[in-house]
């Protein structure tokens, strides 16, 4: 969302503010300073929403600023119903057996899903969230190594009846299925990616032979090779 958000405003000229956890790794941050944004690095023990109540914070500083609230804005799981389910419908026709998303903002697969449900009542959803804080699950919020996905409360966009089942994910399995990703794909892919394909291999597993399974890979591994995923 972030960066998604500084090119927009680098091509409008527009300020930008962005509050993030001082957790987020390097290369996010200076994706963002080469946009020309401006952080506020908010403590990691506060997870997404310490950035969330600074975010508020600067909001009623000037009545004149906006804040996107991608957690809550309905154009966040919208643009997915338009866009995201219609490219996967036409790869793939709407013969699916399974979806597979973590759960960051919730938009992906509130989206997504609702339309792959909408073709096919039987398809099997489910959410990804990291077992540290798998808040989805009933347990507590909590810190972890899975930037992009759990952000320690349900997301106001998120349609919790869209989904079948939650798949808590730990930051090892996460992490180490990133790994193989790029060892045996090819495919450079973040750890948020990493921890949707560990709970996909699960989901095709339950389904079975010759089932079609779609999962979402939401960020890439370039943006994470500060972190030590991939080696020292």
């Amino acid at each position: 969302t972030g960066i998604g958000l500084s090119l927009v405003a680098a091509v409008k000229g527009y300020r930008l503010i962005l509050t993030m956890p001082e957790t987020m790794s390097l290369e996010r941050r200076q994706i963002f300073q080469a946009y020309g944004a401006e952080l506020i690095l908010t403590p990691g023990a506060k997870g997404m929403m310490g950035a969330v109540e600074a975010a508020e914070i600067k909001l009623k500083e000037n009545p004149e600023y906006f804040m996107p609230m991608q957690f809550e804005n309905p154009a966040n799981p919208e643009i997915h119903r338009k866009t995201t389910s219609n490219e996967i419908l036409e790869a793939l026709g709407p013969d699916i057996d399974g979806f597979v998303a973590g759960v960051g903002t919730g938009g992906t697969i509130t989206g997504v899903g609702e339309v792959l449900r909408s073709r096919n009542p039987d398809i099997w959803i489910a959410a990804v969230e990291p077992a540290a804080s798998a808040v989805l699950s009933g347990g507590e919020p909590g810190q972890h190594k899975i930037a992009g996905i759990g952000a320690g409360f349900y997301p106001g966009v998120l349609n919790t009846k869209i989904y079948n089942e939650v798949i808590p994910v730990t930051d090892s399995d996460a992490a180490e299925t990133t790994r193989q990703i790029a060892a045996k794909e090819g495919i450079l892919a973040g750890i948020s990616s990493g921890a949707a394909c560990w709970a996909a291999l699960k989901i095709a597993a339950k389904l079975g032979k010759d089932k079609k399974v779609v999962v979402v890979f939401p960020d890439r591994g370039d943006r994470y090779l500060s972190t030590g995923l991939f080696g020292s």
